[in-house]
């Protein structure tokens, strides 16, 4: 066996979900020693034929059979600081984007990310998707990443421009040989999609489920039409399939009763929602949550 992985090891509790998965490899990188570790694990997935998945926070990540048949590598790096007179931010990027919110507030008196007290998830997680908020956005104060390329062993800088930032999409997303190292945030100033007056404290605490969840599972087709709405307006909030349920709360959160609940009766669950929705009102639901299963 390669001292760099550990076989057969306990995945799911790493997913929001809580259901059971075991995954065939599994190796932590903890600091930048482990990069070395890292790049043999990529290797090996490669050289095996075997899908390589990086898990940071996990609040964003669906598995959908109870066995992973590949490589996992557990991203556990986390420091990060913030030079008051330049109003800089640099972060690793296992850090949680919701800590470091709240830290600015309270220590720095620096609200630029008050949206984000309370978004569930890493720092590298909400960068590799642009996760955002009532107009805020991870990009919006984005100034640059570093990366290492697996493939190579070569670290590399980012910008914001070769980011190439959209509505839930990087780079990343389409680079999966870059792993994100940490990244720099400028705030000198605020930067917003849209205004919002929200209060997202309140919203968080009063008007989303508390449980087994990764958040909304779905991309609001336009800033008009929410999918929680839809998935309202075809009577399915609330519905249970299995120990799958959408919350009475909010229905575009899709909920699980952890350990009881099979990973596939999440996902016959999003694909009956998205088939009774385009069928009924003709709007096509993407999943923001990332569905990870066996390739056949």
């Amino acid at each position: 066996m390669n001292s760099f992985l550990l076989e057969n090891v306990e995945i799911g509790h790493f997913s929001g979900y809580k259901t059971q998965v075991f995954g065939d490899y599994f190796s932590e990188i903890i600091s930048e020693d482990d990069l070395s570790k890292l790049q043999k694990a990529y290797h090996f997935s490669i050289e095996n034929n075997l899908p390589f998945l990086i898990i940071g926070g996990g609040t964003n990540m669906l598995f959908v059979n109870d066995h992973f048949e590949g490589v996992v590598v557990k991203n556990s790096f986390s420091t990060w600081n913030y030079a008051t007179e330049k109003k800089i931010l640099n972060a690793w990027s296992n850090e949680s984007i919701w800590k470091i919110a709240q830290k600015l507030e309270e220590e720095y008196s620096q609200d630029i990310w008050h949206r984000f007290i309370g978004l569930p998830g890493s720092l590298g997680g909400a960068i590799y998707g642009n996760a955002g908020c009532f107009g805020l956005e991870v990009e919006s104060n984005f100034l640059s990443c570093e990366v290492f390329d697996m493939l190579s062993g070569i670290r590399k800088t980012l910008s914001k421009n070769d980011m190439d930032f959209s509505y839930r999409h990087s780079y990343l997303k389409d680079h999966p040989e870059l792993f994100l190292l940490s990244a720099t945030f400028d705030f000198s100033e605020k930067r917003e999609k849209y205004h919002s007056d929200v209060d997202n404290i309140d919203f968080r605490e009063n008007k989303q489920p508390k449980g087994n969840s990764c958040g909304s599972f779905f991309k609001n087709p336009s800033r008009e039409v929410s999918a929680g709405f839809l998935i309202e307006k075809v009577w399915l909030k609330w519905y249970h399939h299995g120990w799958a349920y959408w919350s009475d709360l909010h229905a575009n959160f899709l909920m699980s009763e952890g350990e009881s609940c099979r990973p596939s009766d999440l996902l016959e669950l999003v694909r009956l929602t998205q088939k009774k929705v385009q069928d009924e009102t003709w709007y096509e639901l993407v999943n923001e949550v990332r569905i990870i299963e066996n390739k056949k």
